[in-house]
């Protein structure tokens, strides 16, 4: 089944409630914002965590030299936030980065990816993708640590709610195990 490259837009004809639903909703994320904000420490593995020796390239991958897996047309792929630690345990840092498109109008889906550096010359690259763009979701919180990458998505509960008013948030937590990102949901991490 193909979609469309552009989505019905036949519920965005505006109506007084609209507006009200939307600077209510607007508030409401900006006040969120405003409580989740992560300190500059969260971004790092904490200090007390056991590291190995690191390689050559210790400095954690830079998303500004990645091409992402995003179909942006005109516009180009914007690094929305990062982190970076250890999430393999192999002593090198990777970094995760929530990317969108850079839409001029509108909130444009989140992608999160994992880069690395390639053993050899250095060189970052895409090695997972946490969540695809498809998925509709919007990050507000991104952070690594205890080798864990940990996030906060919102979301819609089904096709009927309007792209400006998420009404689900997920809490999740992403750890390597046997050679792929699990993730894992805590329960009641999950609202509507």
């Amino acid at each position: 089944m193909q979609h469309p490259a552009v989505p019905d837009l036949s519920h965005t004809h505006t109506r007084p409630i609209h507006w009200v639903a939307t600077a209510t909703a607007l508030a409401g994320v900006v006040a969120l914002s405003s409580v989740l904000q992560p300190d500059a420490a969260t971004a790092a593995q904490s200090a007390g965590t056991e590291t190995k020796t690191a390689p050559a390239h210790s400095t954690p991958p830079d998303p500004a030299t990645v091409a992402f897996p995003l179909e942006c047309g005109p516009v180009e792929a914007k690094v929305q936030k990062k982190a970076s630690g250890d999430l393999d345990g192999d002593g090198r840092p990777e970094t995760v980065a929530v990317v969108h498109c850079d839409a001029p109008m509108g909130t444009p889906p989140d992608g999160v990816y994992v880069l690395t550096r390639d053993t050899g010359g250095g060189k970052s690259r895409v090695v997972a993708t946490l969540v695809d763009p498809k998925e509709r979701r919007t990050v507000t919180d991104l952070s690594v640590r205890g080798g864990a990458v940990l996030a906060t998505l919102l979301g819609y509960s089904s096709a009927d709610v309007p792209s400006c008013c998420p009404d689900v948030t997920d809490h999740v937590k992403w750890q390597w195990k046997n050679g792929a990102f699990v993730r894992d949901t805590p329960s009641q991490a999950r609202t509507v």
